[in-house]
């Protein structure tokens, strides 16, 4: 059971590593060569997409730690 799960994670997470545009990498490549701030908007933008997962499983944490805190002291 394992090795099964072990592969679908592998497999899925190869998969998300390919699936990368190559629109955007050649307009930040071309940006930088010219002096531009069009990357650091790119850079920018994908911090912001990627916090907010982040965010909202340690709200979710949090909230699951405060009930079973209060569970605990009922």
């Amino acid at each position: 059971m394992k090795k099964v799960l072990l592969f679908w994670v592998l497999l899925v997470l190869n998969l998300s590593a390919q699936a990368q545009c190559a629109m955007c990498k050649a307009a930040a490549e071309t940006d930088l060569e010219g002096g531009q701030g069009v990357a650091d908007g790119l850079n920018e933008g994908i911090l912001y997409l990627m916090a907010f997962p982040y965010l909202l499983i340690g709200g979710v944490a949090f909230m699951w730690y405060r009930h079973q805190k209060q569970k605990t002291h009922d």
